[in-house]
């Protein structure tokens, strides 16, 4: 193996078969630009793309290189079937390890592991293939919040204010995953909380323009009326408060590298975690190029952070 990065050969890993490809594209090209301008020996490779051999293995092994920058979002990129195919092929990869990358892309397991260990998350139930509607109003109140277990970028996610939108709500998220979550609604705002090299940035304050109603995907990717507060408006005791529960929350799944944890705080000031993303968008309306911006690390600095932080990792074992 080489002994500097700058030695070594990058591979950006991006595209993949999940709802959130198209995110994906978006993020690769760009991680790419962002290493190659910091003199970075790069080669991309669009898992699943339409031209590409479909076994991943094989694709892994077309092309030569010495570190993964896993630019994927959701499905294998985030669930941890990538990060195993790399550790079978003894290639170092940027990220959580599989078991990290599983748990934490499954909210209903999250939450479960989070209920046990005492970290703070939102009343839910779970179902597997169909939802009873009685049983969930039975024991949630409206509103509240419905989505698939393993998606990513809000995607499948609706907020349901009685009978006919949780029934549509139901539905939707069916289409993306036979795993659904209910969880309790949090009114209140939404921040989100960067972490590199187990390290908190300063959290980003969410607010959607006023048709939305949830921080949903066309607020995250498409819209230009989002709102994002950095910094986020919270006084300096209540952010470190919010800081530390994301590390918690984090470190508890056992994730590393880098991440992004997303929390809210309801009317009495209390936070609650939603979810850990362990390879978070980085798009130009991604949070996590965001909080390090804020901080003087430009885009360019901030991918070859990450690459640096995983290689790192293989010289200290």
């Amino acid at each position: 193996m080489s002994t500097t990065l700058k030695e070594s050969v990058i591979a950006v890993i991006y595209g993949g078969r999940s709802a959130e490809r198209e995110v994906s594209m978006q993020s690769g090209p760009l991680v790419a630009e962002g290493l190659r301008a910091k003199g970075n020996q790069v080669v991309e490779l669009d898992l699943y793309g339409p031209d590409a051999e479909l076994d991943p293995i094989v694709q892994l092994q077309s092309i030569e290189f010495d570190l993964a920058f896993i630019a994927l979002h959701g499905g294998e990129g985030e669930d941890g079937r990538v990060q195993a195919l790399l550790e079978m092929l003894d290639k170092p990869y940027t990220g959580s390890s599989p078991l990290a990358c599983g748990l934490a892309m499954d909210k209903v397991l999250t939450k479960r592991f989070w209920k046990g260990v005492g970290i703070s998350t939102p009343a839910y139930l779970s179902f597997v293939g169909h939802a009873d509607a009685d049983v969930i109003e039975d024991q949630m109140s409206y509103p509240m919040i419905v989505k698939p277990s393993r998606e990513g970028s809000t995607i499948g996610i609706n907020k349901a204010m009685n009978r006919v939108e949780l029934d549509s709500a139901l539905l939707k998220a069916l289409e993306y995953d036979s795993d659904i979550l209910i969880e309790e609604f949090v009114d209140g705002p939404e921040y989100t909380i960067t972490v590199i090299d187990d390290v908190a940035y300063p959290a980003i304050g969410l607010k959607p323009a006023p048709d939305h109603k949830l921080y949903d995907y066309e607020a995250k990717y498409i819209a230009d009326d989002t709102e994002y507060m950095l910094p986020c408006g919270l006084s300096e005791d209540d952010e470190n408060e919010l800081q530390m529960l994301a590390l918690d929350a984090y470190r508890s799944l056992g994730c590393s590298g880098w991440g992004r944890v997303d929390i809210m705080r309801d009317q009495a000031g209390v936070f609650w975690v939603l979810e850990v993303n362990t390879a978070p968008g980085m798009t130009s309306h991604s949070l996590v190029p965001m909080a390090a911006k804020y901080v003087g690390i430009d885009y360019a600095s901030l991918v070859e952070k990450i690459a640096q932080n995983a290689w790192d990792r293989v010289e200290r074992n």
